[in-house]
């Protein structure tokens, strides 16, 4: 058991440590998928779109770095910016998504890259905390489980 919990123990220490190292290759990684997704973004549902509209409506952004990416999408030349973009449903228009100086009026202006960024490192203080805490708890486990296992091996004489 011990043995168990130390390996789980190695294995989020080596996670955590190139998460942190490779930190950096992580944002690019995640610029250059938002940016392929947006590409090839469209009507049908797929996954990709999906999360493209759930980071703008959640976290009230539009495009990569601003929402005039969009206009260089295939997308835009025929439907405009998305609805998921918009300040608000009820006061946005085709017409307006189609043209960028009235959309500008109408959706988010700021782009998701940074607001995802940091929304995530503002957050990760709290991940860090919580696994500090497990980190703990498996090292107390591996303690208790070594105490255990050398109690039973000592004291295997006065088993019957």
């Amino acid at each position: 058991y011990a043995m168990l919990l130390s390996l789980i123990f190695l294995i989020v220490l080596v996670a955590a440590i190139v998460g942190f190292v490779f930190r950096h290759e992580i944002k690019t990684n995640f610029e250059s998928n938002l940016n392929l997704a947006l590409k090839n973004y469209n009507v049908t549902a797929d996954r990709h779109s999906e999360a493209v509209d759930t980071i703008q409506r959640t976290l009230h952004c539009c495009g990569v770095q601003n929402y005039s990416d969009w206009e260089r999408t295939e997308y835009f030349s025929q439907r405009g910016i998305p609805r998921s973009c918009c300040k608000s449903q009820n006061d946005c228009s085709e017409e307006d998504l189609k043209d960028p100086n009235k959309a500008k009026l109408k959706v988010f202006v700021d782009g998701c890259f940074f607001l995802v960024t940091s929304t995530m490192e503002s957050k990760m203080s709290v991940v860090a905390g919580i696994s500090f805490g497990i980190a703990c708890f498996q090292l107390i486990g591996i303690i208790l489980s070594c105490c255990l296992s050398r109690y039973i091996t000592n004291n295997q004489y006065e088993m019957v």
